[in-house]
């Protein structure tokens, strides 16, 4: 509505009256209150242009303001320079974007078992967040399955089961943070000892070395990793997550009894490590993955287990690394000392 000041004569009298007519709509907010105030000549109609604060604060021109004060001319644009201005909250949202919104630039996670599948994966999803990856493995780093430039002077060739490889793995971590937090570390190393013939270990074949093995790599790795980079990731109220597995609570057709042992002892650590990091601001959970298409599911096995999947087919490294995305973000900050199945329900 715009309004227009005419004057009128009654009983020898000039009188001044307000008519409105109807107009295109009046997107500015200073402009809508103003005509406003114009209509109802009233000073609580003028007040609307302060309550939480004026937007667009201008002078509010009087109803007794001459005739000449108001015009027909359109409404100026609107003004994206007024913070807080309801009418313009979409452009501002839009020219400044929450936060949340923004690449993860210059957090650090560490990772074991990132050469291959979920690891690999992983460093993928991070990597296209703006994380820096310090990257753990066995094998050196490749260039080729790994073609991120600073992958090379970011990788710690380590055994995980040999106990005093690992403590100079720790010293090298350290130094290539150089003193700096650490916002996440990922224990995804794990091993599962096969026969000769590519079966199961039961636990009536499994030798005595093969059990040491295990556990070192995939149940006491972790904790040692995580007590000895304690300062990085308390600086930074950091995140640890273990990757346990659904064999630690079922018996699994494919995996050996040592490797099932070793991550229902992990995912029992999980508990008592969230219990003993969270005073310090430092949270720890795992995941525990189902049936994932990696270079170690073979067709044919993957053929085998669908159908005991209720959602009928196996899940993706992806699908994993999301997860664990989410557990060392701030979305799940107030979640610690859980371990999350991603099985497509097979666990039930």
């Amino acid at each position: 509505m715009a309004a227009t000041i005419v004057n009128r004569r009654r009983g020898g009298r000039s009188r001044r009256t307000v008519v409105s007519r109807a107009t295109k709509p009046v997107r500015h907010c200073e402009t809508a209150v103003t005509e406003t105030c114009l209509q109802l000549g009233s000073t609580l109609a003028r007040k609307l242009l302060y309550i939480g604060g004026s937007c667009c604060p201008r002078p509010v021109p009087s109803p007794d303001a001459k005739a000449d004060a108001v015009t027909d001319a359109p409404s100026p644009p609107p003004s994206t320079e007024a913070a807080g201005c309801p009418f313009h909250a979409g452009d501002e949202a839009a020219a400044h974007p929450p936060p949340h919104h923004l690449p993860d630039a210059g957090k650090t996670m560490v990772i074991t078992g990132a050469s291959r599948g979920i690891g690999h994966a992983t460093v993928r999803r991070f990597s296209d967040a703006g994380w820096r990856i310090i990257t753990c493995s066995r094998q050196p780093f490749n260039r080729q399955r790994c073609p991120w430039e600073e992958g090379p002077g970011d990788h710690v060739q380590v055994d995980l089961g040999d106990r005093r490889a690992l403590q100079l793995a720790i010293l090298d971590i350290k130094a290539k943070l150089r003193g700096g937090p650490l916002n996440a570390l990922v224990n995804n190393a794990g091993i599962s000892p096969k026969t000769e013939s590519g079966k199961r270990m039961s636990s009536l074949v499994t030798p005595v070395d093969a059990w040491m093995n295990v556990l070192h790599v995939n149940f006491l790795a972790p904790m040692l990793l995580a007590r000895g980079l304690f300062d990085e990731l308390a600086a930074a109220n950091g995140s640890v997550v273990n990757v346990t597995s659904i064999v630690g609570s079922r018996v699994h057709p494919f995996a050996g009894t040592a490797y099932a042992t070793s991550k229902a002892a992990l995912a029992c650590l999980t508990r008592e490590m969230a219990h003993d990091f969270a005073p310090h601001g430092i949270r720890v959970n795992a995941i525990a993955p189902g049936e994932i298409k990696t270079e170690i599911l073979s067709p044919e096995a993957a053929a085998r287990l669908e159908p005991t999947i209720p959602m009928r087919r196996i899940g993706t490294p992806e699908e994993v690394a999301d997860v664990i995305y989410f557990l060392c973000s701030t979305s799940a900050s107030y979640v610690t000392g859980t371990e999350i199945e991603i099985n497509g329900g097979q666990h039930l």
